[in-house]
């Protein structure tokens, strides 16, 4: 039931075709208070089509408008503001909700069409950092939510595991690196080897010569190098594993930068056929300056090819393997430049496709104001994070639900949940603060408190020993109920929206206000109370639920039974 589009048609078939349905409903908007009603149109884009004042317009187009789920049409104003029937839309809507269950706010916008999601995408041989934290979520997230407007997505981990940090990284551990200690701890102690790197290389500069013979090495297949880079690749993504396993995210395919390693010389030949590298310095670059960006550069004076030449193997290879419709990479903010160039060259190539390739950019998880960096050891690991997380859930669970059965799995699911929504509540352009006891806050706007609203639901449902799948719901119209139903009415809208936007914090701030709006019904409304509409409530509690839940499922957070 879309009743947005039934106040729509209902304003556009009244004009008689002065203004079509879909700029009617365009230009729809909330009123900014409930007393104004609960939807509203304005007229003043008609006043210059009808040649009449928008205030008489509104009059005129309030005595048309009429529909069994409006109890009345007024005009205030230039505005035609519309209040629902509760008792009628809210039966409605309970109904839908518990008729669909998961699939409530499903579409089929994507009409099984492919989408690619290059997201998270970590460097081997450094730590899964709180820095990787927003691209990882994010890309989770924006997978959930793609899959319920229709499309089939490829969840990609476009692994950092070549490039001139392996030269160093090589450099170092043959300068200072014990076999031992870095099978003891291969992480933490890869990292501590390449902070010392950049320390020394300061003030000795040979250091870089010396990382970039290892890295030539590397390329040209030298045994030892080879070995080295496969043993820290395979114990980072061992460490990595551990990671995706406690956030419970799983990827299609994790081929990485040395993937393409053998896919690029067709891409430089594609590019010398289209006569479009040209010699800078004798670099090979693609000039962009016809799109006012600077050159992307394809080839150095070496011959070794760069970040930016991956990155067009990878597009043709994925176009190629996946036929995608639309592509995403989440990829921080500071690699806007790069994905202009990119997306221009492939159009350069001929590639009409590029234009279904789209950066979704985001901001920086900041540690005192500055950003995170693994070169300057300014890092906070993420796992580290996660099992204080844990920790913390647990002891409150200890204090305020001792006899909480499956104690352990309801921590990983709050504490897990917490660091999440923390990330998802934030719009994803905005840089976030680190601050681990605002992270792990389990009252006001967190994932707790969105968990523990969908627990107190659940509780509730249990305790009236009714069968809550097979409730006869009555239509509700009491001032706590109202504001539930309108929120349950506009959860599809809202994960259109954020798909939209590329926006998963639209659905995180909705999940905030529907529990804010339950815990009051909760303290203001006896839900159990033995009368007629005591199925309706049930019902709409029921509902409530519904959607917690796979909101909190399109976030990638779990909803615990009980807490």
């Amino acid at each position: 039931m879309d009743l947005l589009r039934t106040y729509a048609d209902e304003i556009a078939s009244s004009l008689s075709g002065i203004l079509e349905f879909n700029e009617v409903v365009k230009l729809i908007e909330q009123p900014k208070y409930s007393t104004q009603g609960d939807i509203a149109f304005p007229c003043f884009t008609l006043a210059k089509l009808l040649k009449k004042s928008p205030v008489e317009i509104a009059k005129d187009l309030a005595q048309k408008v009429s529909h069994p789920f409006f109890e009345k049409v007024v005009a205030e104003g230039p505005y035609v503001n519309c209040f629902y029937n509760k008792t009628v839309v809210s039966l409605k809507t309970i109904k839908t909700v518990l008729h669909k269950r998961t699939e409530y706010g499903s579409s089929d916008m994507g009409q099984s069409k492919v989408m690619t999601l290059d997201f998270s995408s970590p460097n081997i041989a450094k730590p899964f950092s709180m820095g990787h934290l927003r691209s990882t979520v994010i890309g989770n997230s924006l997978a959930n939510i793609s899959e319920k407007c229709g499309f089939q997505t490829v969840r990609i981990n476009h692994l950092g595991d070549w490039g001139t940090q392996f030269g160093k990284l090589i450099a170092a551990y043959k300068a200072w690196g014990k076999e031992a200690d870095v099978k003891n701890e291969p992480i933490s102690e890869l990292l501590k080897l390449y902070v010392k790197f950049h320390e020394k290389a300061e003030a000795d500069p040979a250091l870089e010569n010396s990382a970039r013979l290892w890295f030539k090495k590397l390329e040209d297949g030298d045994e030892e190098a080879r070995k080295l880079w496969e043993w820290f690749r395979n114990e980072s993504l061992q460490e990595f594993a551990k990671i995706y396993k406690l956030l419970d995210i799983d990827f299609d395919s994790y081929n990485g930068e040395a993937f393409y390693n053998d896919k690029m010389n067709e891409i430089v030949k594609l590019l010398e056929e289209k006569q479009l590298l040209v010699k800078s310095n004798g670099a090979d670059i693609v000039d962009l300056s016809n799109y006012n960006l600077p050159p992307l550069l394809i080839r150095k004076s070496d011959g070794a090819t760069l970040y930016g030449t991956r990155d067009l193997a990878a597009a043709v290879f994925r176009k190629r393997n996946y036929q995608f419709d639309k592509s995403f990479y989440v990829v921080g903010q500071e690699q806007t430049l790069h994905f202009k160039q990119l997306f221009f060259v492939l159009e350069k190539l001929g590639y009409e496709w590029a234009n279904d390739m789209i950066h979704v950019p985001f901001g920086f998880i900041l540690k005192h104001g500055k950003k995170m960096s693994t070169r300057k050891g300014t890092v906070v690991l993420l796992e580290q994070v996660i099992k204080e997380a844990i920790g913390l859930a647990e002891k409150n669970i200890a204090e305020k639900s001792p006899t909480l059965a499956f104690k352990d799995e309801v921590a990983k699911m709050v504490g897990v949940g917490a660091i999440i929504f923390h990330d998802l509540k934030n719009e994803r352009q905005n840089n976030i603060e680190f601050s681990l006891s605002e992270m792990l806050k389990f009252e006001g706007a967190t994932g707790p408190y969105v968990q523990y609203a969908h627990a107190r639901a659940r509780s509730i449902l249990t305790k009236s020993g009714i069968d809550s799948y097979h409730l006869n719901p009555v239509g509700l119209n009491d001032d706590y109920s109202w504001p539930i139903v309108k929120l349950l009415l506009a959860f599809p809208e809202i994960i259109a929206k954020s798909f939209d936007h590329a926006e998963p914090s639209q659905i995180a701030k909705y999940l905030i206000l529907l529990a804010q709006e339950f815990n009051t019904y909760y303290s203001h409304v006896k839900i159990l109370n033995e009368d007629l509409e005591q199925e309706g409530r049930l019902a709409l509690v029921q509902a409530v639920t519904i959607v917690l839940k796979e909101g909190l499922r399109l976030l990638g957070v779990k909803a615990p039974e009980k807490m």
